[in-house]
């Protein structure tokens, strides 16, 4: 037995309307654009840093981006760039599976993608059951928080847990991936990872459904913004060990919380990009600039660390072309040279941040719920932070 979803009510159907009506309107807003390639680019790269952030391994938002675009970190740590790098090539797979309409989950499939997460660490397990108990212990208060189902029963949870991704039940995309995320993070199958892969494989539902681009389904970005949060209501949902009998409610109505703030964050970014393009192509237009130094003048304006690596890649030119457009952006005053030699970096000029001041859209944190139905309360969690993968 798993946990199951609860009816929707009538107030839940309507905030997944006004999803699904935000990503619609984001689904007809970003292709044709000139700046959708970046779009999702920094967005694949939030998803990969909210997500391993969850689990402690903290990036910087250049490093992010680097592990998207497959180049090397400019601060991280090995470990750390090991997980990073690991969760980006199950994601990478995941989004190319998201394509496939012959695909269908199995066994072979979920232990495959936790290999890829952490085959840099061979004393995890990677790919295999947990061959004993698991524990998710809360440092702060020295206590064990939850406490998954014994290792005995891992095979046969999972292979229910397959059976129910491959339900082609009516049942509304947003809660099949959100109950797949919850299920998995509960059975706690692996040694180690159980959060990263929950959270993939409920990124694989949701990009399955069709309506946006994959990278653009992901709610992993929120996640790692709001950890203490998606922790607490896992708590309060779990009870501390294995009761599939629960209530899901708190679980779903999370999640479609989750889902309406990162559509509103998506627009709001697209928003932004496309000011922001007309204001550099202006400038670039002006000053005679190669219209392809666009891609380091709106890294720079959003406050990033510009590197040769990562410019190049962006603007598809070579070592030595990205190097020239560096040093000329430099000479016009619109980028500033840090570092020496394989450590130089470039950041934005006063110029640039006014640029980026003057486009700059609120950022409102709405409760969907509340939206809804005024007198509707927010739930309320209790506290639970990581203590085991």
């Amino acid at each position: 037995m798993l946990f199951k979803a609860p009816v929707l009510s009538d107030e839940e159907k309507r905030v997944i309307q006004s999803i699904l009506e935000m990503r619609e309107a984001l689904k007809y807003a970003v292709p044709p654009m000139r700046w959708s390639g970046y779009l999702r680019r920094n967005t694949f790269a939030q998803a990969l840093r909210g997500s391993t952030s969850i689990e402690g391994y903290v990036v910087s938002v250049e490093d992010a981006i680097a592990a998207a675009a497959g180049q090397e970190p400019l601060n991280a740590e090995q470990e750390t760039w090991a997980a990073i790098m690991g969760y980006r090539q199950a994601m990478t797979y995941v989004l190319q599976l998201s394509q496939d309409c012959r695909f269908k989950y199995n066994e072979g499939f979920i232990r495959s993608l936790h290999y890829m997460m952490l085959s840099y660490d061979l004393t995890k397990h990677p790919g295999n059951w947990r061959p004993g108990p698991i524990y998710v212990r809360d440092d702060s208060i020295q206590k064990v928080v939850y406490e998954g189902p014994e290792a005995e029963e891992v095979p046969t949870l999972m292979a229910a847990f397959v059976e129910s991704l491959n339900d082609d039940s009516d049942s509304q995309m947003m809660v099949q991936a959100a109950m797949a995320h919850l299920n998995l993070a509960m059975i706690h199958p692996f040694s180690d990872g159980n959060g990263r892969m929950a959270r993939c494989v409920q990124t694989l539902v949701l990009a399955r459904e069709g309506i946006l681009e994959p990278m653009f389904c992901s709610i992993e970005e929120y996640l790692g913004k709001n950890t203490r949060e998606y922790y607490d209501v896992l708590s309060l949902v779990g009870q501390g060990s294995w009761h599939p009998v629960n209530d899901t409610r708190p679980w779903i109505r999370f999640n479609l919380t989750a889902h309406y703030r990162q559509a509103k964050t998506l627009l709001r970014r697209n928003t932004i990009y496309a000011k922001l393009w007309d204001e550099l192509e202006r400038m670039i237009g002006d000053r005679g600039l190669q219209e392809r130094m666009i891609f380091a003048l709106a890294d720079a304006a959003m406050g990033f660390r510009v590197r040769n690596a990562t410019y190049r890649v962006a603007a598809e030119v070579s070592d030595a072309t990205a190097g020239t457009d560096l040093k000329t952006l430099a000479k016009e005053g619109l980028l500033l040279a840090r570092g020496q030699r394989r450590g130089r970096y470039y950041e934005g000029s006063d110029l640039l941040k006014k640029v980026r001041k003057m486009v700059d859209e609120p950022q409102v944190e709405e409760n969907p719920f509340e939206i809804a139905l005024p007198e509707t309360k927010p739930v309320n969690t209790t506290t639970w932070t990581r203590g085991q993968s």
